[in-house]
């Protein structure tokens, strides 16, 4: 089985999200189906088909994570030494060649990517151009408007 990267911040989040599952809505949709049952035939039954269907939602997602929990290799970017490098935790300040426009980005795992957050997937384009780079280096992205070039001003593990 292999690992899968995680941030320490990623880590505690898919945590409390199984804790949501396995508590909350695991409860809530136990409910739903009995309540489901309790109108009678279950063969033409909406709210049945939707209880079942959500619970086969609920517990196909409390599996994924439970997996992905116990083969994770949670990195803590505060500990990491990697002498300047891009790495993946790493938070990366780029400035953007063509249009002069400064980004900040941390490279973190598929599970925790979030542009709006400026979490970038380890197995993005503009990820996989910056590891083992360090700052001054410029970097080639293969993004869907073609290529943008992009300079690292600084590298940090925070």
């Amino acid at each position: 089985m292999s690992t899968v990267p995680l941030t320490k911040f990623g880590a505690e989040l898919l945590k409390q999200e199984l804790h949501r599952l396995k508590v909350h809505d695991r409860r809530e949709v136990i409910n739903a189906i009995a309540e489901a049952r309790s109108h009678g035939d279950l063969s033409e039954n909406a709210e049945y088909d939707a209880a079942k269907e959500r619970q086969a939602f609920v517990e196909g997602r409390i599996a994924e994570l439970d997996v992905k929990l116990s083969s994770a290799q949670i990195i803590d970017p505060a500990t990491l030494n990697a002498e300047g490098r891009v790495v993946f935790a790493a938070t990366v300040d780029l400035i953007d060649l063509e249009t002069d426009e400064k980004v900040t980005y941390q490279i973190v795992g598929e599970d925790e990517a979030d542009l709006k957050l400026s979490k970038v997937s380890i197995t993005s384009p503009i990820a996989r151009a910056m590891i083992g780079k360090s700052a001054g280096d410029i970097v080639a992205v293969n993004a869907p408007a073609g290529i943008r070039e992009y300079e690292i001003l600084n590298v940090r593990y925070i």
